[in-house]
């Protein structure tokens, strides 16, 4: 409550000051149309007016800003990429200066001349009452602009530079999120939840109020009620298969004298899209884990039941590649049936054939997970390269472990475990990152081997690499980054 009460005081303050300064300032400033204003309030805020002055034109702009069609803020967002950028004759002449006189004066004027202009712009116009949200907001719709206007890249990386230093981790905030949490930022868990949907308040209260699960959030004083990423937690016996078991079981029993020995991390979900590109997971999950054991002593082992977001569509890209694919003509009939949503239910009920999915699925997951890679030499699923990166090892893959709708849809049901495990950790991460190397248990390597089939598939770049990604629900279908 504090925390809220001090933020309040000091925006109180800011918004204070921001209208008596802007009654110092030229009428032409604020007098213009919407579009037009908003160029002429960026080149004010760049002018090295006073601090105060300052913050009156950068609240003045985000106003406007927030006004803006999608047009404006487009044209706003060229004009950032044209107007403010380091003078290349000055950073040219710099250059040589210092090549030719090495040394710390010299290095100085190099980066100051290097310095992007666009850097100063944010940092003054985050002088605003409430400015960081927006700005966060703002980046997330210039990222949707990138793929058609490859000239807003710089922007991109200086803003993203910039909000990297802004949401260092020394600034977040950890905080469990429970049944007595305000509701406003209970609606928000609901509507960013990105893994496994929660339909609704019961639903919710399911996942925080038992004694047997938890959820933590990262907070920055900046957005106070804004979670910026979040994760649930299950505690359990033993290392769990599929996902009705996290969500639909869980203990109220008080008197029960069993302890959890199994901590399962089960949806993990980045909230701003305006942050992408600025990982907290790994920060997230190394503080939850510290907690849950302080508060539960008997917890020894830590893993994920994870979702596989793009092994359908690389399945169709197998599919697709015919006899290229190196799978026999049989392979390729048993994987033609996934296409059609009844095979589910030949699986469930046993139909003639139905058998032979499972083995062919499996086999083919491990090739997936171990050998396959995408164009940047990494392994093609998002949520892998997120855990290994992190030093987890590839523990188990969980046939029909989410057979709901978007489980079946993206991941033909299945689910993986990762493990953490804290001996192993660093030379885990240590490898994947100087080698790519995939930890694996032994079960994992063994439906590798046991698919001869599809070894192929290994040596086929073009049927590996996924195109650019597609995500769905506020680009966070992967859950983390």
């Amino acid at each position: 409550m504090g925390e809220r009460v001090n933020v309040s005081f000091f925006q109180e303050l800011m918004n204070s000051i921001a209208e008596q300064s802007r009654a110092l300032l030229p009428k032409a400033l604020f007098g213009a149309a919407d579009g037009e204003s908003i160029e002429v309030l960026s080149r004010a805020l760049m002018s090295g007016r006073g601090e105060a002055s300052g913050v009156a034109i950068a609240r003045q702009l985000l106003i406007q800003l927030k006004k803006a069609t999608a047009e404006e803020r487009l044209q706003f967002f060229r004009f950032l990429a044209e107007e403010l950028q380091p003078d290349a004759a000055i950073v040219a002449d710099a250059a040589r200066q210092y090549l030719d006189h090495p040394s710390e004066k010299t290095l100085a004027r190099l980066q100051n001349a290097a310095y992007s202009p666009r850097m100063e712009f944010f940092r003054r116009l985050n002088l605003a009452p409430g400015a960081t949200g927006q700005i966060v907001a703002l980046r997330a719709d210039l990222v949707r602009h990138l793929k058609s206007d490859d000239t807003l890249a710089a922007v991109d990386r200086d803003l993203q530079r910039l909000l990297t230093s802004w949401f260092n981790r020394g600034f977040l905030v950890l905080r469990r999120i429970d049944w007595q949490t305000p509701a406003a930022i209970l609606e928000k868990i609901i509507a960013y939840e990105a893994v496994h949907e929660i339909r609704g308040w019961d639903d919710l209260r399911r996942r925080l109020d038992p004694k047997d699960r938890r959820c933590f959030a990262f907070f920055h004083p900046a957005l106070v009620d804004e979670p910026l990423i979040f994760v649930e937690v299950a505690l359990m016996q033993e290392i769990p298969a599929t996902i009705s078991a996290v969500i639909d079981a869980h203990s109220d029993d008080e008197g029960d004298e069993v302890q959890p020995t199994t901590a399962v991390f089960y949806s993990i979900s980045n909230c701003q899209d305006g942050l992408k590109g600025i990982s907290f997971g790994n920060f997230l999950l190394k503080q939850v884990v510290e907690d849950l054991v302080r508060d539960t002593p008997s917890l020894k082992t830590f893993v994920t039941l994870s979702p596989v977001p793009h092994f359908a569509h690389w399945l169709d890209r197998v599919l697709a590649a015919g006899d290229g694919s190196g799978l026999t003509e049989e392979d390729r009939e048993t994987l033609a049936r996934l296409r059609d949503p009844s095979w589910i239910e030949d699986v469930i009920s046993g139909a003639p054939g139905s058998d032979e999915i499972k083995p062919l699925l499996l086999s083919l997951a491990a090739q997936y997970f171990l050998v396959s890679r995408s164009a940047d030499g990494r392994p093609i699923d998002p949520v892998a390269r997120f855990h290994l990166g992190n030093g987890a090892r590839l523990e188990r893959l969980n046939w029909l472990a989410d057979t709901s709708e978007r489980g079946l849809r993206d991941g033909r049901g299945l689910m993986v475990n990762y493990r953490y495990e804290p001996g192993e950790i660093e030379r885990n991460h240590e490898a994947y990152a100087q080698d790519g190397t995939v930890a694996a248990s032994r079960g994992v390597k063994a439906l590798l081997k046991s698919g001869s089939k599809v070894k192929a598939l290994g040596a086929v770049p073009d049927l590996l690499a996924l195109p650019g990604a597609s995500k769905a629900k506020r680009a966070r279908s992967t859950g983390v980054e």
